[in-house]
């Protein structure tokens, strides 16, 4: 579990984030949304530990990140899982090479040790035969599941994804969904998303956090979005016509 007590980030005199207080269970895939420039970067960031904010607290399962030593909060990051938008893996490595990176870095494990592990999280993505495979020669879905088998690979307690559906068409986007939520489920794992891709928010936002000009301007989940008088967030989420047909199709048949 993470706890969000009341932070707050500037840049020098531009407030980002003013006052954010929430919490994201473990076991739940959660959904941070809002449009550009609203701060959910800045807040995914924060929960990272690559902001620190001047006012606030974040509490990891007990632990505020304020109270923590450089070891302690070395070790944190350890227990963290990070799908970049861009997957962000090495060119110069081949698949299994990628997967096994967070475990060179932060475990003292042999290479066969290691490599046991990176197999067993890449049949779990459904990749097993694609070991030797170069980043250049896998689809952009089939670089969206290492990314995911890579942020697991050290059994994480949080994981953080970052428009994970960005660049994918609709059908590889629900297969990447589907796949974060039962891993998030399987392992009990706390998992925060950045998105605008309101397919997943409807679909996998188990809980959501709508942030508008850097202030949670909403809270809710993809049961309860529909019931929302929230201006703000009828704005942001039926922007598009189909979404509009969607909620005027759901109000009608609650009446």
């Amino acid at each position: 579990m993470i706890e969000v007590k009341d932070i707050e980030k500037s840049f020098g005199d531009a407030r980002i984030l003013k006052g954010i207080s929430t919490t994201f269970e473990e076991g739940k895939t959660s959904m941070v949304i809002g449009q550009s420039g609203s701060g959910k970067t800045v807040f995914l960031k924060c929960l990272l530990g690559l902001f620190t904010p001047e006012k606030g607290e974040i509490i990891y399962d007990g632990r505020p990140y304020s109270g923590l030593s450089d070891d302690q909060r070395s070790d944190l990051r350890a227990e963290m899982g990070m799908v970049f938008q861009g997957s962000a893996l090495f060119d110069s490595m081949n698949i299994l090479e990628n997967v096994m990176f967070p475990l060179r870095m932060f475990t003292k494990q042999s290479k066969s040790e290691m490599a046991d592990r990176a197999d067993e999280v890449l049949k779990r993505v459904n990749l097993e035969d694609a070991h030797k495979k170069m980043p250049s020669e896998a689809s952009g879905g089939m670089q969206k599941r290492v990314a995911i088998a890579r942020a697991i690979v050290n059994r994480p307690k949080y994981l953080f994804c970052d428009e994970p559906n960005s660049g994918l068409d609709p059908r590889t986007a629900i297969v990447i969904d589907n796949l974060i939520q039962e891993i998030t489920e399987e392992y009990n794992i706390t998992t925060v998303i950045n998105s605008h891709d309101m397919n997943s928010v409807m679909e996998i936002g188990q809980k959501i956090v709508f942030l508008k000009d850097g202030v949670k301007a909403w809270e809710g989940s993809n049961k309860t979005i529909f019931k929302t008088d929230n201006e703000a967030v009828t704005n942001f989420v039926y922007s598009s016509d189909l979404f509009k047909k969607v909620r005027q199709m759901y109000l009608e048949e609650r009446q």
